[in-house]
C-alpha cells in the first residue's frame, strides 16, 4: 500500500481506431516515449509488468503478449509479468511494479498497458456492461436525487477537457442538450458511455535511490489494489474501502488533492465515484458537480484528460493513461488543460463486477516532490 517508488518517465499513443497499426506498434511507441522521457535505455529496464485484455481476440496472441511486444523491441531476459484485471489491468500492473520497487527487488521497472479492441456494429448489439451501469445509475438517482441532466453535465464537462487533450479519442465539445439527444439504455445516452478503441500507455518506475539521479520524478505515495465483496454487513463497498486505505497509507486526506483521474466508464459512474473517493458526502455527488468544483478551474478538477468518456477506453491501456495524465499535471506539462499549482493527485480505476460490487479497484496517490 505505502510505496517508495517514483514515476520517472511517461508515454502514450493517441487513443482511437487505428486499423492499420498492430498492437506491438502501439505498445512500442508508448514505451519508447516513456524511456526517452526518463532518459533511460531499454537495457536499464530490470523488469516489466505488461497489461493487456484482448490480445487473444485481435492479433491472436493467445499468451505472453508482453514478451511479444518487448522482444520485438530487442528487450529480453528480464522478468516479464503479463497482467489482466479487466478495466483495472494496467493500474494493477502499476501497483505491482510500485510494490516490487518498494520491497527493494528492482530500481527500474517498466509498466505498459496496451490494447486493440474490435469495432463492432453498435446498432445491433447491446453492451451488458452499459446495462449494468444503467441499472447502477437508476439506483443512484432514486437515493440521491440525481437526474439524467446531471449525467449529461459530466459528459459535457469531460468533452471540454478532452477538447484540450491532443491524445484524446474524441476532441469535439458537446453540450448538455446534445448529450441528451439519443438514449441507448435508459437513463444513459451514447455520449454518457466510454468508447472502446486502440492505444497504449507506458510508465517507467524507479526507486528512491535512482530518482535522486533524475529530475522531475514524481513520488508514488500509495497504491492500493482491492477486490470486491458483497457488503451485506453494511460496510462500505470496495471502491471506498480502497480509497480509505490509499489515503491512510499516503498520509493525505481528500481535501489535500489537487487533481483526480477516475474511472468514468459511464457518466453516472463519475458522480458516484465522487462519493466513493470521499470528495463528496453520501448522495452529495450531484451537488459537487453543480458547484463547478470538478471542472478545470474548479477546486478539484476531475478527469482533466477528458476521462474515459472522451480520452477513450482501450481497456488494457486506460488506467496507465490516467497515471500519464496525472504525472504530466504534476510536472506542469498539460498546456491549456493544466491544473494550476497541482501537487497531489489521485488515480482510481475499477474493473469488472462480482455480485453487486466491483471486482477490482486500484487507487494510487502521487505527489510532486
Amino acid at each position: 500500500m505505502y510505496t517508495n517508488a517514483y514515476v520517472a518517465g511517461v508515454g502514450m499513443t493517441r487513443f482511437g481506431k487505428f486499423p492499420e497499426r498492430g498492437l506491438n506498434s502501439l505498445a512500442a511507441e508508448a514505451i519508447g516515449e516513456a524511456l526517452k522521457d526518463a532518459g533511460l535505455q531499454p537495457s536499464n529496464i530490470q523488469a516489466a509488468y505488461m497489461g493487456n485484455t484482448a490480445a487473444e481476440v485481435t492479433p491472436g496472441q493467445v499468451q505472453i503478449p508482453g514478451q511479444a511486444v518487448l522482444r520485438g523491441m530487442g528487450i529480453g531476459r528480464i522478468p516479464v509479468v503479463n497482467v489482466e484485471n479487466a478495466c483495472a489491468t494496467s493500474a494493477t500492473a502499476f501497483q505491482q511494479a510500485a510494490q516490487m520497487i518498494t520491497l527493494g527487488a528492482y530500481d527500474v521497472v517498466l509498466v505498459c498497458g496496451f490494447d486493440k479492441l474490435p469495432d463492432e456494429d453498435k446498432r445491433s448489439k447491446r453492451s451488458p456492461f452499459m446495462d449494468i451501469h444503467a441499472s447502477m445509475a437508476r439506483s443512484y438517482m432514486q437515493r440521491s436525487g440525481a437526474t439524467v441532466r446531471h449525467f449529461a453535465r459530466v459528459s459535457a464537462k469531460n468533452s471540454l477537457h478532452g477538447s484540450l487533450n491532443p491524445k484524446a479519442q474524441y476532441r469535439q465539445r458537446i453540450s448538455v442538450d446534445e448529450v441528451l439527444a439519443a438514449r441507448i439504455s435508459d437513463p444513459l445516452t451514447l455520449p454518457m458511455c466510454s468508447p472502446i478503441g486502440d492505444g497504449a500507455a507506458a510508465l517507467v518506475l524507479v526507486s528512491a535511490k535512482k530518482a535522486k539521479q533524475m529530475r522531475d520524478a514524481v513520488r508514488v505515495l500509495s497504491s492500493v489494489l482491492a477486490s470486491g465483496f458483497d457488503d451485506d454487513d453494511g460496510e462500505c463497498g470496495v471502491p471506498e474501502y480502497a480509497a480509505r486505505l490509499a489515503y491512510d497509507a499516503a498520509g493525505v486526506a481528500p481535501e489535500d488533492l489537487d487533481v483526480v483521474e477516475l474511472h468514468d466508464a459511464s457518466a453516472p459512474a463519475e458522480v458516484i465515484h465522487y462519493e466513493h473517493l470521499l470528495l463528496a458526502a453520501e448522495n452529495e455527488g450531484p451537488s459537487l458537480l453543480e458547484s463547478g468544483a470538478t471542472t478545470l478551474g474548479g477546486r478539484i478538477p476531475v478527469n482533466p484528460s477528458g476521462g474515459l468518456l472522451r480520452m477513450g477506453h482501450p481497456i488494457g491501456a486506460s488506467s496507465a493513461a490516467q497515471i500519464v495524465e496525472l504525472v504530466s499535471q504534476l510536472r506542469g506539462r498539460c498546456g491549456a488543460r493544466q491544473v494550476e499549482g497541482a501537487r497531489i493527485a489521485l488515480a482510481q480505476s475499477s474493473g469488472g463486477f462480482i455480485g453487486r460490487d466491483v471486482a477490482a479497484v486500484v487507487v494510487s496517490i502521487l505527489r510532486k516532490e
